[in-house]
């Protein structure tokens, strides 16, 4: 055989070894591609996004106006849990705009079933929820109670069916709690095997003040006993219950958005339900998007996979992107045209921002830069 046909026929042997390798190979990496774009504003699936309601019962709510325009809150899709990625399909990944290959731990732990991020997204998309509430009508100087509440009860744990989620806290030991992580600190001054005693009100009371728009009521309040064991992970006294926070707010506010998790449509929901409760059009038709965790005070936090979501805004038409101050550098960076990214710390930066988009002064927004 002539010496350039076997360096031919050796060549093309390696390449095609090298795409059998690079096709079958797979590597711990997962894809975040962007992923849908909802307006806040408008509806899902044939229901509103946010739906102020009107409950015979309950104390007067203000009223509901008409909107225009989009605050559209935005998403990431990623590959599952089991998804086996190839080398070929990493690769391509990492050179398309449109997507971003992360090491697979980083969206799913090692330490955590796929079941629990799961759970973990939904409840933390739950929490965002009730944060932005608390955030808008704050905002708006509208009443929001605030109380300790179980969260959760683990099965076969001391608390199992001596509290109840949705049971309010009030009082361990009989110390008032000042906050959610005070519950623990209280508990853990327990050895393991010792009793704590709570001072709860129960759920069902709970959601019958909450009806009314009322606080839950502390004359309703009765003490449990509740044993102890000790912790897996540091052998601190526990009783197997998850704190959390919850609220009381004088009207209903029901978010209907399926198949999201995460904290991050925070912001975007805070702005839909201050829209929705004033006169002003805080768009002016414009169409915003945006991201961001929000907390009870109107506080904006970072989210993860900035640029997939400035992608998906751009892509569905967005003009202005509210960018959380901390991923602003981030962002910034691999920017889609035609899309200015607004930095935004808190509910109020975000509402100023608006003002002047609508006005028409673009020139004064506080833009995101590289550096």
């Amino acid at each position: 055989m002539p010496r350039r046909t076997a360096t031919l026929l050796t060549s093309a042997l390696l390449l095609i070894t090298m795409f059998c390798v690079g096709a079958l190979l797979n590597v711990p990496y997962a894809e975040m591609s962007p992923g849908p774009t909802v307006n806040t504003l408008g509806s899902h699936d044939g229901d509103p996004v946010l739906n102020v309601k009107d409950e015979p019962g309950r104390k007067g709510r203000p009223e509901v106006y008409d909107t225009s325009g989009n605050l559209n809150m935005t998403t990431v899709r990623v590959t599952s849990s089991e998804y086996k990625m190839t080398l070929f399909g990493a690769l391509s990944g990492w050179l398309r705009h449109d997507s971003l290959v992360v090491p697979h731990h980083t969206l799913y732990p090692d330490d955590k079933s796929a079941q629990e991020v799961d759970e973990e997204n939904a409840e933390e998309f739950t929490a965002s929820q009730e944060s932005a509430k608390a955030a808008a009508l704050k905002e708006l100087d509208l009443p929001v109670s605030t109380h300790i509440l179980v969260g959760s009860v683990e099965k076969g744990a001391p608390a199992h069916k001596r509290l109840h989620a949705g049971d309010v806290i009030t009082a361990v030991d009989g110390t008032p709690v000042g906050g959610a992580q005070s519950v623990g600190k209280l508990v853990t001054k327990h050895k393991p095997g010792e009793r704590v005693t709570f001072t709860v009100i129960p759920s069902a009371r709970v959601k019958a003040a909450q009806k009314r728009g009322e606080k839950p009521p502390a004359e309703d309040a009765k003490k449990v006993t509740v044993g102890t064991r000790k912790a897996a992970d540091d052998g601190r006294a526990v009783v197997g219950i998850q704190p959390a926070v919850g609220h009381t707010f004088p009207f209903e506010i029901d978010i209907k958005l399926a198949d999201i998790g995460g904290p991050s449509a925070g912001l975007m929901f805070a702005l839909g339900i201050v829209d929705k409760l004033t006169p002003a059009d805080l768009t002016g038709g414009k169409f915003v998007a945006g991201t961001g965790t929000i907390d009870d005070d109107g506080k904006v936090g970072e989210i993860g996979g900035i640029q997939m979501k400035t992608v998906g805004a751009r892509k569905k038409g967005a003009e202005y992107f509210l960018t959380p101050a901390g991923n602003c550098a981030s962002a910034a960076k691999d920017k889609p045209e035609g899309l200015t990214l607004v930095k935004t710390a808190t509910i109020d930066d975000a509402l100023s921002a608006l003002k002047k988009i609508r006005s028409g002064r673009t020139d004064e927004l506080s833009r995101c830069t590289a550096h």
